[in-house]
């Protein structure tokens, strides 16, 4: 899966930077992703140095140095890795109103070419909660107060050791933001996420289930495991011998 959705988004990355000069991903921050960020670290020829990176939440209120700050977490997986042009962390210690402004200004400073995304237990892109996301948010950055299902998956990732440790307020893109990627790229493993991947492809498109807005993009592929696809109705003969 990781392989998969590394080699898809490498391919666009070297593209955007042979058209345009440079290029600009946003990237989720979270353990679900590993698998991806370390294939796509060891992708031959990608041209980080032309590549900008941003990502998609940050928690409100966590000390800067500590390790579960999802910049801190992309420093560590990702950054540190691939050492790209520039990367533009969320500096909610600034002020959530002066660090959505200054979110909002980078993300209008070019186009976003890649998306590489995950989907949460309860059916979250970024921190778009449910039944409260907005598949229309004219804002392009807001605070969200999480779910519980958030929270609590925090402490299920072993990120945090209790759950009163896991803040209760972030930054988010909203979903029109993620949904402005030329590309989006998500990988989705984990028995957890098997009601969230079944419900991304059979339950109507609402706030209910916010992952249900990737399938209106017209570039949007899902990575799963089979873990995580252990829930859709789908037969198995029509499978290609690559894809069983």
């Amino acid at each position: 899966m990781g392989v998969a959705a590394a080699h898809s988004a490498a391919q666009t990355l070297r593209a955007a930077v042979a058209a345009r000069g440079s290029a600009r991903m946003i990237a989720a921050a979270a353990p679900s992703q590993l698998d991806v960020y370390r294939a796509l670290a060891d992708e031959p020829d990608v041209p980080w140095d032309r590549i900008t990176i941003l990502h998609m939440d940050e928690y409100i209120g966590l000390d800067t140095a500590a390790p579960q700050r999802f910049a801190n977490w992309l420093n560590t997986h990702l950054v540190e890795s691939v050492h790209p042009a520039a990367f533009h962390p969320m500096r909610t210690e600034i002020g959530a109103v002066a660090a959505t402004a200054e979110y909002i200004a980078l993300l209008e400073e070019g186009p976003i070419d890649l998306v590489c995304l995950g989907i949460g237990v309860n059916g979250h892109i970024a921190f778009n909660e449910p039944p409260d996301a907005d598949l229309s948010d004219p804002s392009p950055v807001r605070v969200v107060q999480l779910d519980l299902a958030s929270r609590v998956q925090q402490v299920d990732d072993d990120c945090f050791d209790t759950l009163d440790a896991v803040p209760t307020h972030a930054l988010t893109l909203t979903i029109p933001s993620l949904m402005r990627g030329a590309h989006l790229v998500c990988a989705v493993p984990d028995t957890r996420k098997a009601d969230a991947v079944r419900a991304l492809v059979e339950e109507p498109i609402s706030a209910h289930w916010p992952c249900t807005a990737l399938r209106r993009h017209p570039r949007c592929e899902i990575h799963v495991d089979r873990d995580a696809a252990s829930l859709l109705h789908w037969d198995a003969n029509l499978l290609t011998p690559e894809t069983r």
